[in-house]
């Protein structure tokens, strides 16, 4: 039997490609569309608090607003706390494509669950992030 890491990877990739091309379909990188969930939830975040929660370095995060800023998809703002600090907050066209891009990522993810039951997607999800938490928990030393 395959090594759960394993398989673990090809499903990452199997999955990466598929959202690489629907998010082609909205002229935007699958980073891109990650940057747009994360604002949609946390609106008003840094560029490196953006790069923490869409696994990008900060000098990444930083081109990714630029170029989700030069499509209308993302506005900066001042903060008023910090005034050298930067805001960024999804703009109506940004929200309209998440939301239509979220559309297709629901279909994508309908399609890999078909043969799941709802029981087993549940415990799938659960499981996964079991494993999150488990891998990421500090060592105890």
């Amino acid at each position: 039997m395959p090594r759960a890491t394993y398989l673990v990877k090809q499903l990452e990739w199997a999955v990466r490609a598929h959202l690489d091309e629907i998010m082609r379909s909205f002229n935007i990188t699958t980073l891109q569309y990650t940057a747009l969930s994360v604002l949609s939830h946390h609106p008003g975040m840094s560029a490196a608090q953006l790069a923490r929660r869409s696994f990008v370095s900060s000098q990444a995060a930083n081109e990714m607003v630029s170029a989700l800023e030069r499509k209308g998809l993302v506005e900066r703002g001042v903060d008023e706390t910090n005034r050298r600090a930067l805001k960024v907050f999804l703009t109506d066209a940004g929200a309209d494509v998440l939301a239509r891009c979220d559309e297709a990522v629901d279909e994508l993810e309908a399609q890999m669950f078909a043969s799941v039951s709802s029981t087993k997607e549940s415990q799938f999800r659960s499981v996964l992030r079991s494993c999150l938490d488990a891998i990421n928990a500090p060592a105890d030393r």
